[in-house]
């Protein structure tokens, strides 16, 4: 038995049918993702040879990210969940059947290309708050971890194998194929979203069945008023925002090893790897209930890990701390997601959701910026060291202000779950809170 705890927890997968359905679902969707990531971006320069046309991919994916996250947000807590989802999911099959419509009929126009991308980002960002309340409420407490770390692990995998295939289906049969793959596998994960149980808000009835008036708080001011979600999710914007590495690969790579473009696919296949081996060997993470002190833990490693980027000299010690660094972050985005449901009153979870979303959307973008910045006035290494660095002491300053963030501990099956808090008071104080105060 302890060796198996070892390695990747699979008891979601064997406990929760719903949960299994969905998680099969979203790998597919997740996978046929990245196969039109790559299809777009080889498109977009195909028309284009512009490195500012395939830098617009951004603005195109990204800004619906921030615009209809938090609306998203607000929606997931005023009607079924699961509707929202199948709505959402509707529409990004629409979007994906949109694209390769226009690659069939040989599109010449890249607004229309990128109206098509901004129209499936939006519907993402519509749906995803509500996606990320669904393993808490299909699993059990000591489960959702585990349920976490395994789709976590399915979109490493995704990111792995998704765009080399989409390399193979677009040399063998083009673009539309691409698209096709993409369609298809939202179709699949349309059928599991179908497949789940009704998911409405709870706290939003009173004991003799009428509906309360909506909580009019915003996810902010829930994340604000609680001290474990806050210095959670500071934990994953002080280490996004301050050690993104992924904008000065290609100075790195210039710098130490000339140009090389299969070094270039190296260093993104480390960080790859390490998240898939991490997830491999979850189920020792997962089983933890020091869920704060983890998060905590593994955010300084992926600082250091990538200062140590920064200084590295020989390619298999490059390669070796972006590996690290990878493998820190899936345990710091598994502990930090299953914080956050856990410990967010379900009338409150679809808000939360997406300031969670909105915070991991514009973090990476922004710390991708400042790396960049910083590295155009000095040089690559100097911004990977200061920036891992400070993204160290950032987060010990933040354990260092949040005793219950250091606290925590995952509930078990038998605790009681969180109470929702009256439509106009603030959320309970959690009871590392309560403890703190005694």
């Amino acid at each position: 038995m302890r060796a198996r705890v070892r390695f990747l927890d699979t008891r979601p997968l064997r406990s929760s049918r719903p949960f299994r359905d969905l998680w099969i679902g979203t790998s597919m969707s997740q996978l046929g993702g990245q196969t039109a990531n790559v299809a777009v971006l080889a498109q977009v320069w195909e028309l284009t040879g512009s490195p500012i046309g395939t830098g617009a991919i951004g603005l195109a994916s990204g800004l619906p990210l921030l615009l209809f996250g938090l609306l998203g947000g607000t929606l997931a807590d005023a009607v079924d969940r699961r509707a929202v989802v199948r709505a959402t999911t509707a529409g990004q099959f629409v979007a994906a059947a949109g694209l390769c419509a226009q690659a069939l009929a040989d599109n010449r126009s890249v607004l229309l290309l990128l109206t098509l991308v901004a129209a499936g980002s939006s519907c993402s960002a519509l749906g995803a708050p509500a996606r990320r309340t669904f393993p808490v409420r299909l699993l059990p407490a000591d489960q959702v971890a585990a349920g976490l770390a395994l789709t976590n692990l399915s979109f490493q995998a995704a990111m792995l194998a998704g765009p080399a295939a989409a390399g193979l289906i677009i040399a063998h049969w083009d673009f539309p194929a691409a698209y096709a793959v993409q369609a298809m596998a939202v179709a699949i994960s349309m059928v599991a979203v179908i497949r789940l149980p009704a998911m409405k808000p709870r706290g939003t009835t009173t004991d003799d069945g009428t509906r309360r008036p909506r909580a009019q708080r915003g996810g902010w001011s829930v994340v604000l008023r609680r001290p474990t979600l806050w210095g959670s999710l500071a934990t994953d914007l002080s280490a996004t925002l301050l050690a993104m590495p992924i904008a000065l690969f290609p100075l790195v790579n210039e710098a130490r090893f000339d140009g090389d473009p299969q070094t270039l696919g190296l260093f993104l296949s480390a960080v790859a790897v390490g998240g898939i081996t991490a997830g491999l060997l979850s189920g020792t993470v997962t089983r933890w209930r020091r869920g704060g002190l983890v998060q905590l833990t593994a955010a300084c490693v992926w600082g250091l890990a990538l200062a140590g980027f920064g200084l590295a000299g020989p390619l298999w010690l490059t390669l070796g701390c972006l590996a690290v660094a990878g493998a820190a972050d899936t345990v710091s985005v598994i502990t930090r997601s299953a914080l956050v449901q856990l410990e967010t009153p379900d009338a409150y979870r679809g808000r939360v959701s997406s300031v969670e979303h909105v915070i991991g959307v514009a973090g990476p973008e922004l710390g991708n910026f400042r790396g960049g910045l910083v590295a155009s006035a000095t040089s690559a290494s100097f911004s990977l060291v200061t920036g891992g660095l400070s993204a160290v002491l950032a987060i010990a300053a933040v354990a260092a202000a949040n005793g219950p963030l250091r606290a925590y501990r995952t509930p078990t099956p038998t605790d009681a779950p969180p109470i929702d808090p009256p439509p106009a008071g603030p959320p309970p104080p959690t009871e590392a809170v309560k403890a703190v105060g005694q």
